[in-house]
């Protein structure tokens, strides 16, 4: 029986509502930054350009919920999805760096961050190699070693641009999703054990790196210098309290705290809104975790539970990531909020992220009879070999 169920809304609700807020949450933190930075701008600079994005977004969003995620499971779409996004990658390292970094694409007054499309692109690798290759997962070479690589293409361009936090997501997509087609144990903790070395070795040779791990040791000791950022979004989520100062009466973001529009506004909203606030914002993200992981478990075949678990593992993971960092469980490393910092390319790309989500979702608890009849066989092969 192939049948589409409604839309779960509940989802689409939990994935606008944390954009809408961000855009209020980015001009609280950007309007008095925006006036100050350039004379032509007013204090709904930022705000103006983020809210059109999660407008485009959400209406995204719906478009693609609409959409068979089947159409993903067509191999030259997938190499498509890989060349465009693999050319965008190597794209970045012709324009000028911001911050030290290579990551935005500029044309006229906007910018385009490629690495938010590798966090699509490897889920919809993995869960098409990994169910055309279902029978042979746990083998190295037809198996383990390509997607070993597809993941190493991707992971390796970001790294280029000097990205580790968005490395250490597209790492937590891997795992995830491989450990859910059936990896080895040993397999799973090679790969792993691999990831840590380079992620050592990142770390090591890159001094500034070094100094974020210092400063995070030891935040009283550096709070004038690599720690200032960490120490003033403390400051920011501690001043905050129960029911925070009020929207758009926190002092952090007046010239104090660092981009507290951008990879710190978490900080802000923890100023502003207090606890209550900052929980408010942490229950949406288990919320949209649980229809998330819903819909990945009830997908009808093995490519839409795959491809459900990368894409909400990306997105949950970076949520967590930015959300230690902000209150120093973990050493700074620029990584954005999803939903709710500013920029488009973010919003917009993991708005669609959730709504792929959404269209396995629209088909969760069916079976389609190809499935039916490939789980069958599979069943019989086993059963013989027994």
């Amino acid at each position: 029986m192939n049948k589409e169920l409604r839309t779960d809304w509940f989802m689409f609700v939990i994935a606008s509502s944390l954009a809408l807020f961000g855009a209020l949450m980015v001009y609280s933190a950007s309007a008095m930054m925006a006036m100050k930075e350039s004379s032509e701008n007013s204090q709904y600079t930022y705000f103006s350009k983020q809210i059109i994005f999660v407008l485009i977004g959400i209406v995204a969003m719906f478009i693609v919920s609409r959409i068979d995620y089947h159409i993903f499971e067509n191999k030259w779409v997938i190499y498509g999805v890989l060349a465009i996004t693999s050319i965008a990658l190597l794209s970045v390292l012709g324009f000028a760096p911001i911050n030290g970094a290579k990551r935005w694409i500029r044309f006229g007054g906007f910018s385009f961050q490629p690495s938010e499309l590798a966090k699509i692109a490897l889920p919809m690798f993995l869960a098409w190699f990994l169910t055309k290759n279902e029978d042979s997962v746990t083998e190295v070479k037809t198996t383990v070693l390509p997607a070993l690589a597809g993941f190493a293409l991707l992971a390796g361009l970001v790294m280029l641009e000097k990205d580790l936090g968005t490395t250490i997501v597209l790492c937590a997509i891997f795992s995830a999703v491989y450990f859910a087609a059936g990896a080895r144990l040993m397999h799973i903790a090679t790969v792993a054990a691999g990831m840590v070395v380079i992620g050592v070795g990142a770390i090591l040779f890159a001094p500034w790196r070094v100094a974020r791990i210092m400063a995070f040791l030891d935040p009283d000791k550096y709070a004038d210098a690599e720690g200032y950022q960490i120490w003033q979004s403390l400051l920011a989520v501690g001043s905050g309290g129960v029911f925070g100062e009020g929207f758009a009466k926190g002092q952090q973001k007046l010239f104090y705290l660092p981009y507290p529009y951008s990879d710190f506004i978490f900080s802000t909203v923890g100023e502003e809104l207090g606890l209550i606030g900052t929980m408010a914002v942490v229950i949406a993200f288990g919320l949209l975790l649980w229809r998330g992981t819903r819909a990945a478990l009830m997908a009808p075949d093995r490519f839409g539970t795959l491809l459900g678990i990368g894409l909400i593992t990306g997105i949950i993971a970076q949520a967590l990531f930015n959300i230690s960092v902000v209150i120093s469980i973990l050493p700074a490393k620029g990584i954005p909020l999803p939903f709710i910092s500013y920029g488009g390319s973010s919003v917009v790309v993991t708005l669609i992220g959730v709504g792929i989500l959404l269209s396995i979702s629209r088909k969760a608890g069916t079976v389609e009879a190809k499935d039916t009849e490939k789980s069958a066989a599979t069943y019989r092969r086993r059963t013989r070999t027994a």
